[in-house]
């Protein structure tokens, strides 16, 4: 029989010690990956030995996965620059479903012969922007038809809320946050984990707001990173909290940056922590910036209180 070593892939059953043939396919132990097994009883018969190992293993994969740089962020599809993390930086457009940075929503248009023309269709796919709740609605089913996970995530915001002409349905939201997450919006995971974390339309329940927080974070949400640190920060885990915020602030959390800022004041923080994660927001800020943007942001400020 071979020897069985946990720390390498082996080719023989960890149990019985009988080698793969063709009437016989070991199958990894799938939560570790660590050991093979011929069939499900020599997986049971093996568990005692095996569990400490698996669940130390299980651990360090998940970690692994979790802490892992997410996805880079989507770029304005005009200007090609990084979309600002904060909603207020971009626009998702319901006629073409593509998400575009204030800076390109508020840019002069001119038409061929350099006069400067009224804009008020849409900057991607120039059809007329939709200007009443009726028009946004009846463009989101058509997204949502056709399988726009942002656009789904959306309906799921309006039956939460219970605006845009949307009755509130708590159990209506989760089950399109649901079918918007497993398209791929990480967003929606977050809004799950919101809900189990307050008890909207279910029952309060930590671990599970725990486990869709991690599902968006991986998918690159820095909110639901964020609120990951939070949770290490509360139960004591400040080294998980700041690998969390870290990667929140490269993502354009803010207050993920000043959560570290605050640790580093109150000597629960190394400088060098600090540093990085000032760095890191500080590459995300270049990234962002134009001055299409700038001008955008400074035009809404004038107007806020108009």
């Amino acid at each position: 029989m071979s020897i069985i070593n946990e720390d390498y892939e082996v080719s023989v059953c960890a149990n019985c010690g009988k080698g793969e043939e063709e009437s016989i396919k070991l199958k990894a132990c799938t939560a570790c990956k660590l050991v093979k097994y011929c069939s499900r009883e020599c997986q049971i018969a093996h568990r005692p030995q095996h569990k400490k190992a698996c669940k130390k293993r299980a651990a360090e994969l998940h970690d692994e996965k979790l802490f892992k740089q997410p996805p880079p962020k989507e770029d304005c599809p005009i200007c090609f620059l990084l979309l600002p993390t904060h909603h207020t930086g971009y626009k998702y457009m319901t006629c073409c479903g593509k998400r575009i940075c204030s800076g390109c929503i508020h840019a002069p248009l001119y038409d061929n012969q350099g006069n400067k023309v009224d804009n008020k269709k849409c900057p991607f796919c120039r059809t007329p922007a939709a200007r009443t709740d009726e028009e946004v609605i009846r463009n989101e089913k058509k997204r949502a038809e056709a399988n726009d996970p942002q656009a789904i995530y959306g309906k799921g915001i309006n039956y939460r809320d219970g605006i845009c002409g949307y009755p509130q349905d708590n159990t209506k939201a989760l089950e399109l946050f649901h079918r918007a997450g497993e398209l791929g919006d990480a967003k929606s995971y977050g809004c799950i984990g919101n809900a189990y974390y307050d008890g909207q339309g279910v029952e309060v329940d930590e671990t599970k707001a725990k486990h869709y927080w991690e599902l968006s974070a991986i998918m690159g949400s820095e909110t639901a990173r964020h609120n990951l640190g939070a949770n290490e920060a509360d139960e004591g885990n400040m080294d998980r909290a700041i690998k969390h915020w870290i990667i929140a602030a490269r993502a354009g959390e803010n207050d993920s940056l000043k959560k570290i800022q605050d640790l580093y004041s109150n000597g629960h923080a190394t400088k060098e922590d600090y540093m990085k994660a000032l760095q890191s927001y500080q590459t995300y800020l270049g990234e962002i910036k134009s001055r299409q943007r700038d001008e955008a942001a400074a035009f809404d400020e004038r107007n806020r209180y108009y």
